[in-house]
């Protein structure tokens, strides 16, 4: 049932743009669940709440003492944070009268499948749903996966070298090539960065090729997650996966932060398997929306 003019006004009223004074609010909502927040608060932490810095709005969302109690990030993606059914509700209506202007809906399962159905109507129809992804962390290394010793962190000078297998990861995880549109421009660059900043890891082949790569793409104080987790096709079946991530985590949980995350589609039913061996366990499920 859709809501009428009276709820609508009031789900809008409780609803603004943020801005730098909310800088501290917005932080304490993302930190209530560092796992499942880390994607919006790395860049919250970062770049603040600047639209142009942050590369999107931040909408707020507050209880009727006044309070930010919740948040959505209105980006490339519209990714929903701590939001119960009156803040879905009101950011699903700004969402409506913006129009569609992201590529995907990400966010947690339960409230991202409250806002798909409300916005479905106007904004679809999508061209994937995939309505439960595993969330997974962990706090210590592998106790029972033996780190792949010949994974390390890229090399500036070997971008070009990675990128073939990002497009490959990219492509098959989403079912379109990220060199498509701007013919890959900002895609190239995020990958350049993420080498820049020392997150992305790999294992190069005898002839230089990358067998297998993984990056850790959102970090913030509390955890990180890593994302990208590709092995060649040729070298599949061999455990790299597993050695691979025992690497990547071992690495991440002694530089970068105490909690590392990860999401996975609830499909891939060998690399979920390949996950718990290393030592994730389930915190929880996203959703992805991908038009």
């Amino acid at each position: 049932m859709l809501p009428g003019p009276f709820q609508v006004a009031r789900a809008l009223a409780a609803t603004r743009l943020l801005d730098a004074p909310d800088l501290d609010d917005a932080l304490e909502v993302l930190h209530r669940n560092p796992v499942a927040n880390a994607f919006v608060a790395t860049r919250v932490e970062a770049v603040g709440l600047d639209p142009w810095r942050l590369g999107g709005e931040m909408w707020g969302w507050f209880d009727e003492d006044g309070r930010l109690a919740s948040l959505c990030y209105a980006g490339a993606n519209l990714v929903l944070v701590e939001a119960g059914p009156e803040a879905v509700r009101a950011f699903a209506e700004r969402a409506r009268r913006q129009g569609r202007r992201c590529s995907s809906i990400v966010g947690p399962a339960e409230a991202t499948a409250a806002l798909w159905a409300l916005l479905e109507r106007s904004w679809g129809p999508a061209r994937d749903v995939r309505a439960h992804q595993p969330l997974m962390a962990t706090t210590a290394p592998s106790a029972e996966v033996t780190p792949d010793p010949l994974v390390r962190r890229v090399l500036r000078n070997e971008v070009d070298t990675l990128m073939p297998a990002c497009v490959a990861m990219f492509t098959e995880e989403v079912g379109i090539s990220p060199l498509a549109g701007d013919g890959g421009l900002l895609y190239q660059a995020r990958v350049a960065e993420l080498v820049a900043s020392g997150r992305s890891f790999a294992r190069f082949g005898e002839d230089g090729e990358v067998v297998f790569k993984a990056e850790i793409g959102a970090v913030t104080a509390g955890a990180c997650q890593i994302q990208g987790v590709w092995v060649a096709p040729e070298h599949r079946g061999k455990g790299l996966s597993e050695t691979g991530m025992a690497a990547v985590l071992d690495i991440a949980l002694r530089e970068v932060a105490p909690v590392v995350s990860l999401y996975v589609n609830d499909f891939n039913l060998r690399a979920r398997a390949a996950y718990r061996r290393v030592g994730f366990a389930e915190v929880g499920a996203f959703m992805s929306v991908l038009f």
